[in-house]
């Protein structure tokens, strides 16, 4: 059974078992999966408003947007699940003779890449939503202006989140021209991700007014 088609108490209980996956990839891609929805929500909630007729065309194409990402995220649950399990069979290859130990170590470390490229991916796809998220944030019905703050701060979650799990295969990886092209990609999406969510977070009130509540505390 495909894990997108699981009932959320179902996804959480698998993902708190000692089954190796779902694990964090897969929730990550969850997690932007619904900052995604949030986004489209609040899109949902201007179409059609007298209120917003100005900006109708822009939400309605934030909303097309925000259902693009959120089915890409949705099925990219299953794809990081599966690469972890392409590595896994890998470390079951027998190592008897050299030439089985070589195979193996081959099998594994091509394991690992796949298991580093799928998160990234993951990161690159969760990263779309900040546009989309400001634009819910600044044009969005003003009602719902929380849900697309949320969606900001789910968004800086689920690119970092992912590229934790890109990390932490690196170390094994081999391939130094490899490591290096992904160090420079994950840094990039990693200070890409911080700045906008403050960048959004800034440009309302309501978060203005929590940070000041926050920085007295």
């Amino acid at each position: 059974m495909d894990f997108k088609d699981y009932t959320v108490e179902k996804f959480a209980e698998l993902t708190a078992s000692d089954a190796p996956a779902p694990g964090g990839g897969s929730v990550a891609a969850l997690t932007g999966a619904l900052g995604a929805a949030l986004a489209e929500m609040v899109a949902n909630l201007t179409v059609g408003k007298e209120k917003y007729a100005e900006v109708d065309e822009e939400m309605q194409r934030l909303s097309e947007e925000g259902a693009a990402i959120r089915r890409d995220l949705i099925n990219a649950i299953r794809k990081d699940s599966a690469s972890f399990t392409a590595y896994m069979t890998a470390l079951r290859m027998p190592k008897n003779t050299e030439e089985e130990k070589a195979l193996r170590r081959e099998a594994m470390q091509s394991g690992l890449k796949e298991a580093a490229e799928v998160p990234l991916e993951i990161a690159e796809c969760a990263e779309k939503i900040f546009p989309i998220a400001e634009l819910a944030v600044k044009h969005g019905n003003k009602n719902a202006v929380t849900d697309g703050l949320i969606s900001a701060m789910i968004a800086r979650t689920a690119v970092l989140a992912a590229l934790l799990n890109v990390k932490i295969n690196l170390d094994s990886i081999r391939d130094e021209a490899f490591v290096t092209e992904m160090t420079g990609r994950v840094k990039a999406l990693e200070e890409n991700a911080i700045a906008k969510e403050k960048e959004i977070l800034a440009a309302c009130k309501v978060s203005e007014s929590m940070a000041g509540r926050s920085n007295l505390q």
